[in-house]
């Protein structure tokens, strides 16, 4: 690895608190190399090319990492600044201006006129304005500066996108709990943390911590910071994991039957209209710690499954409200997991898109149903002499935007796979049905139907 070159930014560095005692315990248990990174092993495992270029001192395009909070961006680019031998400046976008950013590119300018490289880390570069980001833009482009921007927010929404094209992203994720209790762990032997001064903590206090941390380092090393400095020379028990978090263990272990029991729960509840034992289990699970996102691809399940389109806009409400999820995340999102599940739970119910799977089974037993030749692809060499196409009605040119005619292979002809419910827009598709099928029914090249 190369001599790490000195931090040169005129203004504190983001990074300075690492070396303070007495800086927060989150602050000083960064990583101090790749070895001790913990999580985000799709990006930095052994092998991989963002790990081999952090190694290699061999950083040769921007980058934008984005992700939830307390996931390690400012800490990978702390070991990125440990590795290289270019320049490392840091500026905060929430603390500096345009003026912070002309300096430093002015430095950056400098050095380049000498052949040294210059990495610039923007951190929480989505509360840059678009003029800033501007500004910042020409020198990424004629590498003056090599950007590593950080940010809790999607960055093709919030960053501009002439940077965002110049620029790596790469997607932080939330971190496991068995992340967590390894920091925490570490924490608690390490000489930056309480090794040394006989601090012990109870595994289901630690367990705890990780599992209602939600995925955030920093909130599993605050609490247990909090827990140890609250009453020094005791061990670190569950109650006062919980009195650091503020939050009761809730009895739900999410690879037991507590999960599996509690997300059927939530699953009937729904199915079965009932508005408030829906959002019960939904705060259960919730509190808990599971995975929102889990929880939403449950509800787009429930949506085709359960609602389908006896409402069809259920899986509008899910799609909008786990949009949101994405942009707001926890705790805000509450409010549309809530939304989200509320609307299924009151919406007219049908399970008739259960008929695809009678498709797919009439599918599976004649793979050989041979396609009707009025229905065949007439545009390409030789088939108009087969007759593929001859015989087709074009819909639109008929009253009502209908005619009837044979869609399905001859040996299925008769068969119907999707039974509309009697509820909601349900209704309205089978008085439709009622006047289409049956003309359709043994009609044969084409044979005109009344219209609608």
């Amino acid at each position: 690895m190369p001599p790490r070159r000195p931090l040169t930014s005129h203004e504190p560095s983001l990074f300075d608190s690492l070396f303070d005692p007495k800086a927060p315990l989150a602050a000083r248990m960064r990583p101090r190399n790749l070895d001790e990174y913990v999580g985000q092993q799709h990006l930095v495992g052994p092998g991989k090319m963002l790990r081999r270029a952090i190694e290699q001192d061999n950083l040769h395009s921007s980058m934008i990492l984005y992700g939830p909070p307390g996931t390690g961006k400012t800490s990978l680019a702390r070991v990125i600044s440990l590795h290289t031998r270019a320049e490392f400046f840091t500026l905060s976008a929430v603390l500096s201006g345009v003026a912070d950013l002309r300096r430093e590119v002015a430095r950056a300018t400098e050095l380049k006129q000498s052949g040294r490289r210059s990495i610039l880390l923007v951190d929480e570069i989505h509360r840059f304005n678009k003029a800033q980001q501007d500004a910042l833009l020409p020198h990424v482009e004629d590498g003056t500066i090599l950007l590593i921007g950080a940010t809790t927010e999607n960055p093709f929404f919030e960053v501009i996108g002439a940077l965002v094209s110049r620029s790596r992203i790469f997607r932080l994720q939330a971190l496991t709990e068995s992340d967590l209790e390894e920091m925490l762990r570490r924490a608690l032997t390490d000489e930056r943390g309480y090794g040394g001064r006989g601090v012990e903590a109870q595994e289901e206090a630690l367990r705890f911590l990780a599992e209602m941390a939600g995925g955030d380092a920093r909130t599993a090393l605050n609490a247990l910071e909090l827990a140890v400095e609250s009453a020094p020379g005791e061990p670190v028990t569950l109650e006062r994991a919980q009195e650091a978090l503020q939050r009761k263990a809730l009895r739900y272990d999410a690879s037991g039957d507590q999960h599996y029991d509690t997300v059927s729960a939530f699953i009937k509840s729904v199915r079965g209209s009932d508005v408030d034992a829906s959002l019960f289990y939904l705060a259960r699970m919730v509190e808990a710690g599971e995975d929102p996102r889990f929880i939403m691809r449950r509800l787009f399940i429930l949506a085709g499954e359960d609602i389908g389109l006896a409402d069809p806009q259920g899986v509008v409400v899910v799609a909008s409200c786990a949009r949101a999820l994405e942009w707001c995340g926890l705790p805000e999102a509450k409010y549309h997991l809530a939304m989200a599940t509320v609307y299924l739970a009151a919406a007219p119910k049908s399970n008739s898109m259960m008929g695809y799977f009678a498709a797919e089974a009439a599918a599976l037993e004649h793979p050989d149903a041979a396609v009707p030749v009025h229905l065949r692809d007439a545009h390409y060499k030789g088939a108009a002499r087969l007759g593929h196409g001859k015989g087709y009605r074009y819909p639109h040119d008929f009253p009502g935007h209908w005619t009837a005619q044979q869609y399905l292979p001859d040996k299925l002809a008769s068969r119907q796979f999707y039974q509309p419910g009697p509820l909601g827009y349900e209704q309205k598709i089978a008085q439709r049905l009622q006047v289409y099928r049956p003309s359709q029914e043994g009609s044969m090249g084409g044979t005109g139907g009344r219209s609608p």
